[in-house]
């Protein structure tokens, strides 16, 4: 089986140099991994002590943050490396102030998995939430390299819990540790063997209420807001905007809208100020503007939606419509903000408890969104107590990043 992974991914690594020659993100994806060995050979010695995290994309990297940070601070004399798969998390976080070394992974071959961990030779690994590199993971066990998930979560639908799934489960034997979300996961671990596993817990927690810590100020946001009840739609799709542009635009509510959508490719945005028939402005547009005589605010531009949920009454979070769905929700719930999504949020165990909890509503068409947003504008009283489901469900589930540490420290000192 081992053999023909390896002959699939060798075919896919051509393909995916010819659909370069038509795709911006693919190009990304493939000249990012050309200098990644001779970054490697410039930036870590033979010498050096190293700590290698991997996170797929942008979310895992902003999951995994918390138990890099304590890394850092535990292991002052090593260096830290991040890998990435994906475009969307490497050029957003490539210039991150905790890692000595962020790179893409190069493909999971062999040879690439043997290069670069004699490049790297770190001392500890860790995956993040998912991901699972057979020939990466198989030359760290060979070299007794400890590895560890954390933030992991399973399901039964996934490949190891099929009777096909053997090449798979092989890939987790490979761990030395695992640290996932919830008992369900645990016990499909435990149903194949597994016992070295413990509930941490979701590290994202520590991530987003350590944001409440921070300068979460924005001058321009306050002016626009102009003390109005806002609504503030983050990472919104196509199929979430025709809804929500049909209800900004009948709406008569006093309320003002900030939308952050997913996809800030210029002609996208443009299309999107058009559709709205109310005043708007773009954050690129915002300069020498009186901000609070607008009643839309449409961000163009990454890294600040976090802040701007801060400034938020109600929060519309998007991707809930979309496959596997709803985008991150517990930056606005740390904020202690009600919150909407759309009807696909089943994979994410956070929203699936603040549903259920009643902080966070689904909705899944134009009826149901424009109940949900008129109940919330008009009722100071049932957003103060939703936004409270949301605050206290964050705080009570936050300490992954310590069951981790301690169970890392007391390895390290035996």
């Amino acid at each position: 089986m081992l053999f023909l992974y390896n002959l699939l991914l060798l075919f896919a690594a051509q393909v995916v140099k010819l659909l370069a020659l038509f795709s911006p993100k693919i190009k990304l994806f493939v000249d990012g991994r050309k200098v990644v060995f001779q970054t490697l050979e410039s930036k870590i010695n033979p010498d050096d002590k190293t700590i290698w995290f991997h996170a797929a994309s942008l979310g895992e990297f902003e999951q995994g943050l918390p138990v890099m940070e304590k890394i850092k601070v535990q292991f002052p004399e090593h260096k830290i490396v991040v890998t990435f798969f994906s475009p969307s998390g490497y050029e957003v976080r490539k210039n991150n102030t905790i890692a000595d070394v962020t790179i893409y992974l190069p493909l999971d071959t062999k040879t690439n998995a043997q290069k670069f961990l004699k490049l790297v030779h770190p001392d500890l690994v860790f995956f993040i939430k998912y991901e699972y590199w057979p020939n990466y993971l198989n030359e760290l066990k060979k070299t007794n390299i400890k590895t560890y998930l954390i933030s992991g979560i399973f399901r039964e639908n996934q490949a190891f819990f099929k009777w096909y799934g053997g090449f798979y489960r092989n890939a987790l034997k490979t761990f030395d540790y695992f640290f996932v979300q919830n008992e369900s996961s645990k016990k499909l671990l435990q149903s194949l063997g597994f016992n070295n596993v413990k509930i941490s817990g979701d590290t994202r927690f520590d991530r987003v209420v350590a944001i409440l810590e921070r300068d979460n100020s924005l001058d321009f946001i306050e002016q626009f807001k102009n003390n109005t009840t806002t609504i503030v739609i983050g990472s919104s799709w196509p199929k979430d905007e025709s809804l929500l542009v049909h209800y900004i635009n009948q709406s008569n509510e006093n309320a003002k809208f900030i939308i952050a959508p997913h996809n800030i490719k210029s002609e996208q945005i443009q299309e999107l100020k058009k559709s709205i028939a109310k005043k708007t402005i773009l954050f690129s547009e915002k300069e020498n503007c009186d901000l609070s005589s607008y009643d839309v605010l449409i961000v163009d531009t990454i890294g600040i939606l976090t802040k701007i949920y801060s400034y938020a009454d109600i929060a519309y979070v998007g991707g809930g419509f979309g496959n596997p769905g709803v985008h991150n929700i517990l930056e606005p719930a740390t904020f202690g903000i009600p919150i909407i999504v759309g009807p696909n949020f089943s994979h994410f165990p956070e929203a699936v408890a603040l549903v259920h909890q009643e902080g966070c509503a689904s909705i899944s068409n134009q009826n149901a969104l424009n109940d949900a947003f008129s109940n919330l504008i008009s009722n100071a009283d049932i957003r103060n107590e939703k936004g409270h489901i949301c605050a206290t469900f964050v705080e009570m589930n936050i300490g992954a990043t310590a069951v981790i540490m301690r169970h890392i420290l007391n390895e390290t000192i035996k």
